[in-house]
């Protein structure tokens, strides 16, 4: 059985509140047979780690709590493989619900709207697929807050005038909700000038390569938003080699525990602020996805868990060593 911090616990109760279920298994006798797919990316980075980690959570949970349960979780390393898993899912393992968080958006679209069409119950988890009409439900944490909040702190923090540069993540329709909303706090600041955004695909060593071009071409940059701690640790690592002190602020996200840590103890002066963006989602949508099927329920068309600033006066909320993000 799972420990869960005060917060967590109290996150995964109000979800199931909201959505008007529990956790708790019915009786076997009343149920049905429920294989349940589950495809996510490969641990390539630490969230991704953090999401392979809590997926097998809940299937160690679901398999143990109820006999007629068997959860199949598959990791790919790219949009290709995570495709081929899908048809397999369904054609070898016969998978009655699947709940996947996309590789990328465009990609896995199609494959999932062929799952779909042969009668399976697909939950979309995070990576949110181009078209809705793909999927049975939508659980995300809220990318419009992971966009804004950033944008907003960087606003006060240059008092509303800078150069400032983006890194972004995989093309996804995460990244672009994010990207908007980051934008649209910027056009109330127009003596905030937003350089260049390019991709970094929440890989430190890619951010890195980013950064370094950024540093190259721009001599004078106030502050770097890099969203995800992943790149962001790509970043500092750059700044660092480059010898620049014109830069006030990194702002990363998703609250990885080696960021927060730092945020606590101070050490690092780039880093004051932090969103948060926990993994942990994707135990919330399996688990209650997977008890949802059992009673012959469907789970909300659109399930969004709050993101909220992460300062060093509240960080230690958000500090969970044991995690691997």
């Amino acid at each position: 059985m799972i420990t869960f911090n005060r917060r967590r616990a109290l996150g995964a109760l109000s979800l199931a509140a909201t959505l008007g279920m529990t956790f708790m298994a019915a009786p076997a006798s009343a149920q049905k047979k429920e294989v349940v797919g589950v495809a996510i990316p490969a641990a390539t980075h630490s969230f991704t780690a953090g999401i392979v980690f809590w997926a097998n959570e809940a299937k160690k949970e679901l398999e143990k709590a109820n006999p007629n349960v068997q959860v199949i979780v598959k990791t790919a390393a790219n949009a290709s493989e995570q495709a081929n898993q899908l048809q397999d899912l369904v054609t070898v393992n016969k998978i009655t619900t699947l709940v996947v968080f996309p590789f990328e958006s465009a990609a896995l679209t199609k494959p999932v709207a062929q799952v779909k069409a042969k009668g399976i119950y697909v939950t979309v988890v995070d990576r949110g697929l181009t078209d809705t009409a793909a999927q049975d439900a939508y659980v995300s944490g809220d990318n419009t807050a992971f966009g804004k909040i950033p944008a907003e702190y960087i606003a006060k923090t240059l008092n509303g005038k800078g150069n400032i540069v983006a890194l972004r993540g995989i093309p996804t329709t995460l990244d672009n909700e994010r990207m908007d909303a980051f934008n649209a706090v910027l056009k109330n600041h127009p003596d905030i000038k937003l350089l260049d955004a390019k991709h970094a695909n929440w890989n430190r060593d890619d951010a890195f390569k980013v950064t370094q071009d950024f540093l190259t071409r721009f001599k004078q940059i106030d502050a770097i938003w890099a969203a995800d701690d992943d790149m962001a640790v790509g970043v500092l690592k750059a700044i660092e080699q480059a010898k620049r002190k014109d830069i006030k602020l990194v702002f990363g996200g998703a609250g990885a525990k080696g960021a927060i840590k730092t945020l606590m103890d101070g050490s690092d002066p780039l880093i004051q602020a932090n969103v948060s963006y926990s993994p942990k989602f994707m135990y919330d949508a399996i688990k209650l996805t997977t008890e949802a099927r059992l009673k012959g329920q469907k789970l909300p068309a659109t399930t969004i868990i709050p993101s909220v600033l992460i300062t060093k006066q509240n960080a230690k909320e958000f500090y969970f060593p044991n995690s691997p993000f």
